[in-house]
C-alpha cells in the first residue's frame, strides 16, 4: 500500500511540472492528464480514496482544458466514485458537475442515470428531502429518454419517501398516475393493485374515512378487477375499522392480510401511524367522558 502511495505522489508531482512548464498548449493538458490518471489509480490502490477524487477532480480540469468535456464529465463521475466511501456530499457535488456537462453535450440518458445515484447518496444517508429532489430530477430525464420503467422508479421513491415525510397528496398522485399508465402496459398492468393499495394506504394515513372511501369508488371505475382483490378488500375492511374507531378489529385486519400476503417496512410503518391515530382519537374521547 506505501509503494503504491509513492508512485502516485510521484505521478502527481510530474502532472504538476508538465502544467507548471511550458508546452504546446493542448499537449501539456494531455500529457498531464496521462500523469493524473494514473496517480488516481495509484491512489484507489493505496485505498487514499480522498487523494484519489482530489487527482480525478485535477484530471478534469486538464480535460476541460483540452475541450475534452465527455472526459470531463467521466472524471467527475470516477472522483464521485472515490468520494462515495469517505464524504457523500463531496460525491453529490462530483456528479452534479459530471451532470451539467452530460446536459451541455446532449447525453441526457448519463444525467438521468447520474441524478439517480446522486439521489441514491442522500437516501443512504436518510436525508430524505434531498433525496426527493434528485430522484424527481432523474424521473424526468428518463421520461423525456421514454425510459419509462426508470422513471417509474425514481417515481415510486418520491412516493415512499413523500409519504414518510407525511406528504400525504404527493404520494398518492404518484402512485394514481403510475397506476393509471400500466393499466395498457402488458408487462407493468400485474403493478396495479399494488399501486392503488399503497395509494389507498396513503388515504388512511390522512385519517379520512370518507377519503379512502371515495378513492375506493375512483379505483374500482380505474380497474374493474380491483374489487375482487385481496388488497381492495383490505382498504376497504381497514376503513371500516376506522370508521367504527376499534383498534382491536383494525388489528385483526392488518394480522390477516399479513398472514397472507407479508407487509413490508414501509406498509407497516404507514399502518402503525393510523393505528397510533385511532389510539390517540380513543384517549381522547375518554378525555372527554
Amino acid at each position: 500500500m506505501g509503494d503504491h502511495l509513492v508512485k502516485a505522489e510521484e505521478f502527481e508531482k510530474k502532472a504538476e511540472k508538465k502544467l507548471n512548464g511550458w508546452g504546446i498548449f493542448g499537449s501539456k493538458y494531455e500529457d498531464a492528464a496521462d500523469l493524473l490518471e494514473k496517480a488516481a489509480n495509484s491512489y484507489k490502490l493505496a485505498k487514499s480514496w480522498d487523494q484519489a477524487g482530489k487527482a480525478y477532480l485535477k484530471l478534469a480540469d486538464c480535460h476541460l482544458k483540452s475541450d475534452s468535456k465527455h472526459d470531463a464529465a467521466n472524471a467527475y463521475a470516477e472522483a464521485a466514485k472515490c468520494y462515495k466511501k469517505v464524504d457523500t456530499n463531496e460525491a453529490a457535488s462530483c456528479l452534479e458537475r459530471a451532470v451539467n456537462i452530460f446536459c451541455e453535450i446532449g447525453r441526457l440518458n448519463m444525467a438521468a442515470r447520474y441524478y439517480k445515484e446522486i439521489a441514491e447518496y442522500y437516501e443512504s444517508d436518510q436525508k430524505f428531502e434531498q433525496a426527493i429532489a434528485y430522484f424527481e430530477k432523474a424521473a424526468e430525464f428518463f421520461q423525456n429518454e421514454e425510459v419509462t420503467t426508470s422513471a417509474n422508479q425514481c417515481n415510486l421513491k418520491v412516493a415512499q419517501y413523500a409519504a414518510q415525510l407525511e406528504q400525504y397528496e404527493k404520494a398518492i398522485k404518484i402512485y394514481e398516475d403510475i397506476a393509471r399508465h400500466s393499466l395498457n402496459n402488458n408487462l407493468l398492468k400485474y403493478g396495479v393493485k399494488g399501486h392503488l393499495l399503497t395509494a389507498g394506504m396513503c388515504h388512511l394515513c390522512k385519517a379520512d374515512v370518507v377519503s379512502i372511501t371515495n378513492a375506493l369508488e375512483k379505483y374500482q371505475d380505474l380497474d374493474p378487477t380491483f374489487s375482487g382483490t385481496r388488497e381492495c378488500k383490505f382498504l376497504a375492511d381497514l376503513a371500516s375499522a376506522i370508521d367504527e374507531e376499534d383498534i382491536a378489529k383494525f388489528t385483526d385486519v392488518v394480522k390477516e392480510f399479513d398472514s397472507m400476503t407479508p407487509l413490508d417496512s414501509w406498509k407497516t410503518t404507514m399502518l402503525l401511524r393510523v393505528k397510533e391515530k385511532l389510539k390517540a382519537k380513543e384517549l381522547e374521547e375518554d378525555d372527554l367522558t
